[in-house]
């Protein structure tokens, strides 16, 4: 059972992509929370993913939220196309927007939560006049643009930033605004970013590695080693 405090959310850019829909199902089943679905545009990162006709795919195949995170340049056009293939929830990177709370308004109507995404030298202080349009914010661990990467252990710190931010306006307002991280997440840190303010989780090699290395119930494993470190935070 997942504890409502803490979200597991797949990278799905570490899935196999010949058996999307099977691992999408394979993976809530095994107790993901929610689906990450990583847009790459090859400008903004130097690398190219998926778009909307993949997220709109893989909606019937399942009721999790899937939770978009733009990696382009610019945004707004495609924000109105991924809310009509399905997404729950839509995150970008404020530099890649030249007017951000219009971007985060854009998400809202067309239905879906918004957020803002923090690379790992980007500052805070980007959230400073746009609290009240945000329902998350995402901080990357790693430089975005490829699975697979390390940890980057100067995130803690932010974390604890981000959180005190965070707890401050929940105080202020009553409302609450998750924490996400994405990049080098597993079963051995989470406890620690967990610690450090997170609450919800990115996983993509951690997760879907584990089926790769010819474990059957590699997803189940993971997942619960992950829900087991949690639950002692």
């Amino acid at each position: 059972m997942s504890n409502p405090s803490y979200r597991i959310a797949p990278s799905l850019l570490s899935a196999d992509f010949a058996r999307l829909g099977a691992e999408v199902t394979d993976v809530v089943a095994s107790g993901a929370d929610w689906l990450h679905f990583d847009v790459m545009d090859n400008h903004y990162v130097p690398n190219l993913t998926i778009g909307p006709l993949v997220c709109e795919a893989i909606r019937p195949v399942t009721q999790a939220p899937i939770d978009v995170h733009l990696m382009v340049e610019p945004v707004d056009a495609l924000v109105p196309m991924f809310a009509k293939a399905g997404a729950n929830i839509i995150t970008f990177h404020p530099e890649a927007s030249r007017h951000v709370d219009r971007t985060l308004q854009l998400i809202r109507d067309n239905g879906c939560q918004a957020g803002l995404v923090f690379n790992p030298a980007t500052p805070l202080n980007w959230l400073d006049h746009v609290m009240d349009k945000i329902d998350l914010i995402m901080l990357m661990s790693v430089n975005p643009g490829f699975g697979g990467q390390q940890f980057i252990p100067e995130t803690l710190a932010k974390l604890g930033a981000a959180r005190a931010r965070l707890d401050a306006y929940e105080r202020q307002t009553g409302r609450r605004i998750l924490l996400e991280i994405d990049g080098g997440v597993k079963p051995a840190n989470i406890a620690e970013i967990a610690a450090a303010g997170a609450d919800t989780f990115v996983a993509g090699s951690a997760v879907f590695g584990a089926r790769r290395a010819e474990d059957p119930h590699g997803y189940d494993t993971v997942i619960a080693a992950m829900r087991t470190a949690l639950a002692a935070v």
